[in-house]
């Protein structure tokens, strides 16, 4: 009996690691949370300023799990997907600096794509491998942060995606399933830079391509989706969103321009709805590619965002 397509990838994977192991092995090990060995600090200034007593819900639940009042990558909004799957592996370095006032950020974070079954299925894995942060008193006040000076270094959750082919080149437009989870390894929720709680999203992505006489392709891509992740509100611990995405490429001789507007929906209202545009442009070679990114916060996500990406292209999968 055949064994389901789940565990055929899972397969087929294994024998692609030989090619990625070092590279992945180093991405896990980077996002390990490194063990605390400072010497517990005295909390008294928090306790004093928040007018914290013995008795009151603990400091846990004083942080707002939502991105407004978390660090830029603690709920970010998921990528919009193109609605097709590339028949190519890739591994993705990216620096990125992340501009608002009063919390400058900056991080390295990795990526890992893997197609198989003749590029119908895929499984990425992706996350900040490392994070620097610097914010002003108010910043932390307003996140009811306990990083009294506000500096640190801090570690990203891990993502993990499955996507799967639906529809491609047929007269219905391109349709993508992607179902991710979010783990909770990110570090330092006394710093209000991640969460230190789970969540998973699920989404649908569409695309039409139409190409000119000139060879210029025109791409208009669409997400409609379902983000859900936990929180510490003990009355309901579970904020739910709906996850939308809308958008367009331009492509020519190995360039493409990516503008796009994403965002999710959280019912709390509590800071969980961001919005932001993107753009984006790549440039492929033979075994390479370059990627700059540029976001800019509309919404309960205010950071101005660039990113600069280096990505490595595998053999295809068979």
């Amino acid at each position: 009996m055949a064994l389901p397509i789940f565990l055929k990838g899972f397969f087929i994977f294994g024998r692609q690691i030989d090619t990625m192991r070092n590279l992945i092995l180093f991405f896990f090990l980077a996002l390990i949370r490194l063990p605390a060995t400072a010497q517990e600090p005295d909390w008294g200034w928090w306790n004093n300023l928040h007018g914290w007593e013995s008795g009151m819900p603990g400091w846990r639940n004083w942080i707002i799990i939502s991105p407004a009042y978390l660090g830029p990558n603690a709920l970010p909004v998921p990528e919009l997907k193109r609605g097709f799957l590339l028949n190519k592996s890739e591994i993705e370095v990216t620096a990125s600096t992340h501009f608002y006032s009063g919390d400058p950020t900056q991080d390295i974070s990795g990526r890992a794509y893997i197609p198989f079954a003749e590029g119908k299925i895929a499984i990425e894995m992706y996350g900040v491998i490392i994070e620097h942060y610097n914010y002003i008193e108010e910043i932390r006040n307003e996140r009811f942060s306990r990083d009294e000076d506000g500096k640190g270094i801090a570690f990203g959750d891990l993502y993990f995606s499955t996507m799967i082919q639906l529809f491609k080149d047929r007269k219905f437009p391109n349709t993508l399933l992607r179902v991710t989870l979010r783990t909770a390894s990110g570090s330092n929720i006394e710093a209000a830079r991640y969460s230190d709680a789970p969540g998973y999203f699920a989404d649908l992505s569409f695309s039409k391509d139409f190409t000119s006489k000139e060879g210029l392709l025109f791409r208009p891509i669409g997400m409609l989706g379902f983000y859900s992740w936990q929180t510490n509100d003990e009355l309901n611990l579970q904020n739910d969103a709906l996850l939308y995405g809308m958008g367009a490429d331009l492509e020519k001789n190995a360039w493409r321009f990516t503008g796009s507007c994403t965002g999710y929906f959280g019912y709390k209202n509590n800071g969980d709805r961001p919005m932001q545009l993107n753009f984006g442009l790549r440039k492929d070679f033979k075994n390479t590619a370059l990627n700059v990114q540029y976001q800019h916060g509309l919404h309960d996500w205010l950071y101005k965002t660039l990113r600069f990406s280096f990505i490595w292209k595998l053999n295809p999968a068979h």
